[in-house]
């Protein structure tokens, strides 16, 4: 009987140690840079950051694609929530599949539990998709489509784009947030535990790609009022295109981005995209603002 207690007594004291992990400052994070020589990186091909306790940042080395982009995968009591698969379908090149199973394996030795994985993405474009196919056929996981209708039937999104949607992991909420404008499928995801917002393409620290106008500027509203009502610590989206200079982006395919813009925006830059969006009016332009680029497209 002493065996067995003292047996669970360790368990619980490893639990406690993983469970203990401080929360990260993302301003503060030295991402990957890249290299102007992408033969001779020697950088892992996923950089993992863990947030805290549950909750970590993947990002994707800009010498394997120059997208660079970033991924989010929430563990809860019950399920798992990946969000985005990178921009490389080739395992061997870029292995987020064994990455996230590593992280939740640790996950359920330190818990004593057995999580559903659950592969969603902010929208339906290749940099954010292509590594679904390692998905598929691992066990006790759910790969979402992409289409907006697989989209709002998953999530219960029956008043697509005016309605959201809570899912639980197991004490944890997650609130999914239609706001298409980037992509018609581009959802933002607000975690009710570390309060992170993420904003996909829709609002990261570069060029807003904009297919949709007048969706776009409805989303970027919906998503001002929701922030208006829910304490928000980041909001995190998908790349890094800006540098630290204000209104200076990096070019489309740079490999190496040693004075990149944090990833983190916050409040404040989302109101004053929101308030620029509306002083534009109905008719797109492009417009520099110091952490973002208002950047209308053809869809």
């Amino acid at each position: 009987m002493r065996y067995i207690y003292l047996f669970f007594l360790v368990l619980s004291f490893y639990s406690c140690k993983v469970l203990q992990k401080p929360t990260v400052n993302l301003y503060q994070v030295n991402w990957i840079k890249g290299a102007t020589e992408c033969g001779t990186n020697t950088d892992p091909a996923i950089q993992v950051v863990q947030y805290n306790y549950n909750t970590y940042i993947l990002r994707q080395n800009k010498c394997v694609n120059y997208e660079a982009p970033f991924m989010f995968l929430f563990l809860g009591d019950k399920k798992a929530l990946l969000m985005d698969t990178g921009a490389t379908e080739e395992e061997s090149k870029f292995p987020l599949q064994k990455t996230v199973s590593k992280i939740i394996a640790d996950w359920e030795k330190a818990t004593q539990s057995q999580l559903e994985l659950i592969v969603a993405h902010t929208h339906n474009h290749d940099d954010h998709t292509a590594g679904d196919t390692q998905f598929i056929n691992r066990p006790r996981t759910t790969v979402v489509g992409l289409d907006v209708d697989k989209v709002a039937a998953f999530f219960k999104l029956d008043n697509w784009p005016l309605q959201n949607n809570k899912i639980n992991l197991g004490n944890r909420v997650i609130e999914i947030i239609p706001i298409p404008g980037h992509e018609k499928a581009s959802i933002a995801v607000y975690d009710y535990k570390t309060k992170i917002l993420l904003s996909g393409d829709s609002f990261y620290p570069g060029r807003l790609y904009i297919r949709d106008w007048a969706s776009f500027q409805l989303s970027i509203q919906r998503l001002v009022d929701f922030t208006a009502n829910n304490k928000v610590s980041y909001i995190l989206g998908n790349h890094i295109e800006m540098s630290k200079e204000p209104g200076k982006d990096y070019p489309t395919g740079t490999t190496f981005q040693p004075n990149e813009h944090a990833l983190p925006l916050n409040v404040a830059q989302l109101n004053l995209l929101n308030n620029s969006l509306k002083n534009i009016g109905k008719i797109p332009e492009r417009k520099i603002l110091n952490d973002v680029i208002i950047y209308p497209v053809k869809g």
